[in-house]
C-alpha cells in the first residue's frame, strides 16, 4: 500500500505545490506548523533519512536550501528550521522520506520551539503562499 507521499506524487491526493523536478517535490504542509511551512521530498520512496542514497539526499536538501532563502526574502521570516524524523518514536508519521522547512517569526509567530502542532489554514490563501514561495526559488 502506498503512503500518503507516494499518493501525493502519483497525483491521487492534491497538495499546493512550490517546486517540482524530475526527482524532488515540495509543498506546503496542509497543518502549517507556521506560515509557509513547506515538506521537501523525493519523488522516489525512501522510508527515511537513515535510507536515503546520499545522492538524494542532496537533491532534497538543496531544493530545501532554496525554499528557506525564499522564506526568508518573500514570506519575511527571521530564520528557518530545517528537520527530519526517522522512526516513530522520533515522531515520524509519515513513513517517506521528508525534510520540513518551518520558517520562523518574531512575535506570534515566533519563539523558538519543535512543534508539529498546526496552525489554523482556514484564513490562509494557500495556493498564493505556494506561488510567492516558488517564484522566490532562486
Amino acid at each position: 500500500m502506498k503512503d500518503i507521499f507516494c499518493r501525493i506524487i502519483d497525483g491521487e491526493i492534491p497538495c499546493t505545490k512550490v517546486y517540482e523536478d524530475d526527482d524532488v517535490l515540495a509543498f506546503l504542509d496542509i497543518s502549517q506548523t507556521t506560515k509557509g511551512h513547506t515538506l521537501v521530498i523525493p519523488k522516489k520512496h525512501y522510508e527515511n533519512f537513515l535510507a536515503t542514497p546520499a545522492e538524494t539526499m542532496e537533491k532534497v536538501m538543496k531544493v530545501a536550501q532554496r525554499i528557506g532563502q525564499a522564506e526568508v526574502s518573500v514570506l519575511g521570516a527571521k530564520g528557518v528550521n530545517i528537520l527530519t524524523n526517522v522512526g516513530e518514536c522520533a515522531g515520524q508519521t509519515v513513513m517517506h522520506f521528508h525534510v520540513h522547512v518551518i520558517p520562523r517569526y518574531v512575535g506570534g509567530e515566533g519563539g523558538f520551539q519543535i512543534t508539529m502542532q498546526g496552525q489554523d489554514t482556514s484564513t490562509m490563501d494557500l495556493p498564493r503562499l505556494a506561488m510567492d514561495i516558488g517564484k522566490a526559488i532562486k
